[in-house]
């Protein structure tokens, strides 16, 4: 049975072995390794992981921890490789390892990540590496798809959807099927469980995508995305309008956003458009249909806090 305490103690052993999984017989390697690791974070995919265990029989905690340490350390793997292909100089409030140590390590330090997760697959089984095989796939072709955007006589807002499927649901899904799998899941249930969490990777992009408009200092920094040109869920519906009095906005959101002044501009021109409230709509009724897919599973308190990931995202973009 999973509870905030049994929930808590898992993640308290978590954090003490995916330091240890991360760790080099060279200490520059486990340095840089755990730069991100150090800086904290969610941790939602190991929570996913634990969650999802409580669906099936009795689990052995080492193969469950087992299961939480690949998917987070894939997912910091590929934090270390996003970074260099955004040029970011900031990752979770600390220097990003590209800006710290350059292109070449972090790329390298991703790579030795990526091969410690596959040291843990390999000990669940070969179906959990054949899934972790796949889920890299699609991580891979999310970021390739995302560096080369959407195709001639593509739409745009639907390949956004469809890297941040590959980028982000992919993991979150794998994430709640390697906790069905550990503890001996109905089919059924793992097909729910992987249909949640593909759709709860989205909404939680999503949402990202509209707090990056709505957010104000105290949280974060608005407009990061918007200045950087990224594609979001309020920009790609924006301009997919083809309403004449939104040609100003769409002009200055295509334009130079590098000014605090003309930032300040387009946020408040988008804040004032319909377009937030369609986009906000739109993640309330993704979030809806990934709760829906918890219909197949028993009732009780995982179910219960599978359910309230879905709220919190909604609330965290109102």
């Amino acid at each position: 049975m999973v509870d905030p305490t049994t929930l808590e103690r898992l993640h308290g052993r978590f954090e003490e072995v995916l330091v240890e999984a991360a760790t080099s017989d060279a200490p520059f390697v486990t340095e840089a390794a755990t730069h991100i690791i150090s800086a904290g974070g969610k941790r939602f995919r190991p929570t996913l992981v634990f969650l999802a265990s409580q669906f099936g029989g009795p689990v052995d905690e080492g193969d469950l921890i087992d299961a939480a340490l690949v998917v987070e350390l894939t997912h910091v793997a590929s934090l270390y490789h996003d970074d260099v292909m955004d040029e970011a100089d900031l990752r979770r409030a600390a220097p990003s390892a590209n800006a710290r140590w350059g292109n070449s390590i972090a790329i390298l330090i991703g790579d030795y990540l990526f091969s410690r997760a596959s040291a843990r697959v390999a000990k669940l089984g070969v179906e959990y590496v054949a899934l972790q095989a796949d889920t890299f796939a699609r991580l891979v072709q999310g970021q390739i798809a995302e560096t080369r955007g959407p195709g001639e006589g593509e739409d745009p807002l639907a390949h956004h959807l469809q890297v941040v499927a590959d980028k982000t649901g992919s993991l979150i899904a794998t994430s709640a099927v390697f906790g069905g799998m550990v503890s001996g899941a109905s089919a059924e249930v793992i097909e729910a469980l992987r249909s949640y969490g593909e759709e709860v990777g989205v909404v939680f992009q999503l949402s990202d995508d509209v707090i990056d408009i709505t957010s104000d200092e105290a949280g974060k920094t608005p407009g990061t995305d918007l200045r950087e040109g990224v594609p979001t869920l309020p920009t790609l519906m924006l301009g997919a309008s083809s309403d004449p009095a939104d040609a100003e906005l769409k002009t200055l959101i295509d334009g130079d956003l590098e000014s605090d002044e003309a930032l300040t501009v387009a946020l408040d021109g988008l804040r004032a458009h319909p377009v937030m409230a369609q986009a906000k709509a739109e993640v309330r009724r993704r979030a809806e249909l990934a709760r829906s897919h918890l219909a197949a599973l028993p009732d009780g308190d995982a179910k219960d806090m599978l359910a309230q990931v879905c709220t919190d995202l909604v609330e965290r973009s109102t």
